[in-house]
C-alpha cells in the first residue's frame, strides 16, 4: 500500500475569501466613498472567480483601542487578510503583532505606518497616493490661475494674496505634506503669498466650518483664498460663506476629489480640488488582498514599490475642466 504524504498533494484552492477591513473613521467622505467601491470590486471578484468574499467591515470612530479590539476580533475569528485604514499612523506595532502571531498579510490603505514597522515582516503592503504628488497638483491650479490673471487670486489688487490655511490631523503624514509642498508649490510659481491664520480641522467638514466662519468674523475683507487639505474641510469653508452672504469671489481649492468635491465643483462651491482615483485605489486594495488572502504571489497580480508600496494615480480637477 502506498500512502502520499501530504507536501506532495497540490493544496487545494480555497473557495471563500474572508476580509477584515478596519476603517479609521466610517463617517469620512473620502474612506466612506472608497468602501463602497471595495464592496463593489468583492462582487465583481466574486462572479468573476466563483470565490466566496466575505467582507466584514469594521468602524474604529477614530479611536485606536476601539481598532485593536477589532482587529483582535478579526485574527480570533481567523480572516484570511486584514484591510486596515490606521486610527494612528505611529501604532501600527500592536496589529502587525497581531497579525504575525496569526500569520494574517495586512494590506494597510489611506494612512501609512511608519517604515520601521513596514519592513517588520514581508505580508505587510500599503496602498495610498504621494501627498507630496497632490500637493503640488493642488498648488499648481493656483498658480496657473494666478498667471493668467493675478486679480482672480488677489481679489483687492494690492500684490500679494492672502489666505487661511485648512489642515488634517497634526498626526497623519498627508497634513503635513500637503500643507508644506502646496505653499511651497506656490512660492515656486510665483503667487506672492500672505498667509492670514490656520486651523487644524481634522478633515471634517463641521470643523471647516466653524474655522472659516470665526475667520470671516476676525478677518471681515482680508481672505482671498482658502488652502484646504482636503475637501469636506474645503465644502465647510464654502459653508460658512453662504450662510455669511459673503458674495466676493474666495476661492477655495481642496484634495481628494470625493463626489461631494466634485459637486462642489459643478456648483461653484470650490475653485479646484485634486483627484484620487478611487477605482483604481479600490480595485488595488482589493486585488492585494484577495492575492495575500489566497496564498498567491502579489507581486505577480500588481506591481508594487519595493514589494509592499502602490501609490494611486491623481489629476487636478478645476470648475473649468473636470
Amino acid at each position: 500500500m502506498i500512502f502520499h504524504s501530504r507536501s506532495q498533494e497540490k493544496p487545494e484552492e480555497k473557495k471563500a475569501l474572508r476580509v477584515g477591513v478596519s476603517l479609521y473613521r466610517g463617517d469620512d467622505s473620502f474612506i466612506n466613498n472608497l468602501c463602497g467601491k471595495m464592496e463593489e470590486q468583492a462582487k465583481a471578484y466574486e462572479k468573476a472567480t466563483g470565490v466566496r468574499v466575505i467582507l466584514d467591515v469594521v468602524d474604529g470612530k477614530g479611536n485606536q483601542n476601539t481598532q485593536n479590539s477589532q482587529v483582535d476580533r478579526f485574527v480570533s475569528l481567523g480572516v484570511d487578510v486584514l484591510c486596515v485604514n490606521m486610527v494612528d499612523r505611529s501604532a501600527a506595532s500592536y496589529i502587525i503583532n497581531r497579525a504575525m502571531e496569526g500569520d494574517i498579510p495586512v494590506v494597510f490603505f489611506n494612512r501609512e505606518p511608519v517604515e520601521e514597522d513596514m519592513n517588520r515582516w514581508e505580508k505587510l503592503y500599503y496602498v495610498g497616493e504621494n501627498a507630496k504628488e497632490s500637493a503640488v497638483l493642488q498648488g499648481n491650479i493656483l498658480v496657473d490661475a494666478y498667471k493668467k490673471d493675478p486679480s482672480v487670486l488677489d481679489l483687492n489688487g494690492d500684490g500679494k494674496v492672502s489666505y487661511v490655511l485648512l489642515e488634517g490631523e497634526t498626526s497623519h503624514q498627508d497634513s503635513l505634506i500637503r500643507t508644506e509642498w502646496s505653499i511651497q508649490t506656490l512660492k515656486d510659481g510665483g503667487v506672492p503669498l500672505e498667509k492670514i491664520t490656520g486651523g487644524i480641522g481634522n478633515w471634517e467638514r463641521s470643523q471647516g466650518s466653524a474655522w472659516m466662519e470665526k475667520w470671516l468674523e476676525e478677518y471681515p475683507d482680508e481672505i482671498e483664498l482658502v488652502i484646504s487639505n482636503n475637501d469636506d474641510m474645503a465644502l465647510g469653508a464654502a459653508d460658512a460663506l453662504e450662510r455669511k452672504e459673503i458674495t466676493r469671489p474666495i476661492k477655495i481649492v481642496g484634495i481628494d476629489g470625493t463626489p461631494q468635491g466634485v459637486e462642489g465643483l459643478t456648483s461653484g462651491k470650490l475653485f479646484g480640488t485634486v483627484q484620487c482615483d478611487s477605482d483604481e485605489y479600490a480595485d488595488v486594495v482589493f486585488r492585494i488582498a484577495a492575492a495575500a488572502g489566497l496564498g498567491h504571489n502579489v507581486q505577480e497580480e500588481v506591481d508594487l514599490e519595493d514589494g509592499k508600496y502602490y501609490n494611486c494615480s491623481q489629476t487636478a480637477l478645476t470648475a473649468n475642466a473636470k
